[in-house]
């Protein structure tokens, strides 16, 4: 357990983010030092109280920070319309426990964080990347410390909420491509390998069938698209855990990476630079396919360890 690689989440609970924090809080190979919070998928509110309901189901202590409830300089959006109206409807949570709500702001949390312990910190960021530019904006000091940014966002070719933008790209570009120039390590896993990260319905019956988790997310499923159960979930947020703990099932490529903030139509697309037309220095790993036969393998067993029974 010492070996365990610390990590701190940044996430927008959000069905998705769901799944892929559950997997975390399993995992033998991590560490979670610290859960922040920030506006995408659902407002800040109700991202904070969805974290604080996952934390109160799996039984785990975890401190958990709020942060940015609007993008930097850009009006807010989310995506109730994928995620219901709470961010997570379909399963009953009871009341939400506020007692691992620290006082300090995400950014507050993190810096503090980041510096007390003394092994550098990987952050995982699932959600619009508002929390991590401010981070590093306003305590450029803790990038020493930061071992890497493993981030789901961005698109190798069209968008999911613009013609040429993913949802948490999109959501706040200004801090994407203040994070995308940090010059910390960054890994990426776009939304093209979510594409191809299906759960389909068998898939789901044997999640429903492994344990009290297991019929959680199922009911989290229902209510994930109403046609996404037929049809094959995408597990976008999922991709950037399995980057983490079994990166042999993705083809990776170091490369140039940068978001547009300016445009009347391709705001927020990310520039991933394949062919080395701009003749810049890689400043990212991004994850171009997967194999989506050990994906679900993954999904499955890391699920199956999901166990509060």
């Amino acid at each position: 357990m010492e070996n365990r690689r610390s990590i701190i989440i940044d996430t927008d609970p959000g069905i998705d983010d769901a799944v892929a924090i559950a997997m975390c809080l399993f995992s033998d190979k991590l560490k979670i030092e610290l859960i922040t919070t920030v506006a995408g998928n659902v407002d800040i509110d109700k991202t904070t109280d969805n974290i604080l309901k996952l934390l109160k189901f799996y039984k785990k202590d975890i401190k958990v920070a709020k942060g940015s409830s609007v993008p930097l300089i850009r009006k807010p959006i989310h995506a109730k319309n994928v995620h219901g109206e709470s961010g997570m409807d379909g399963y009953d949570f009871g009341e939400v426990d506020y007692s691992p709500l620290l006082s300090e702001n995400a950014v507050e949390a993190m810096y503090k964080k980041i510096m007390e312990i003394n092994n550098k910190i990987t952050i995982l960021a699932i959600g619009p990347l508002t929390n991590v530019a401010l981070l590093l904006k306003v305590y450029p000091e803790v990038k020493e410390k930061i071992e890497e940014i493993v981030l789901m966002g961005g698109s190798l070719s069209r968008g999911n909420m613009g013609v040429l933008s993913e949802f948490n790209i999109h959501c706040d570009p200004d801090a994407a491509k203040i994070v995308f120039n940090s010059g910390v390590n960054l890994a990426i896993a776009p939304l093209d390998v979510g594409l191809k990260a299906l759960v389909f319905p068998e898939d789901s019956a044997k999640i429903k069938a492994m344990n009290k988790s297991g019929e959680m997310i199922y009911s989290l499923f229902k209510h994930y698209r109403s046609f996404g159960l037929r049809n094959g979930l995408k597990m976008y947020d999922s991709c950037a855990v399995a980057y983490l703990l079994k990166p042999e099932m993705f083809e990776i490529v170091d490369t140039f990476v940068d978001v547009e903030i300016c445009g009347e139509y391709a705001v927020g697309a990310t520039i991933i630079d394949l062919k080395n037309y701009l003749k810049r220095e890689a400043n990212a790993r991004v994850c171009i396919d997967i194999n989506q036969e050990m994906f679900k393998d993954w999904l499955l067993e890391s699920l199956n360890k999901c166990n509060i029974d």
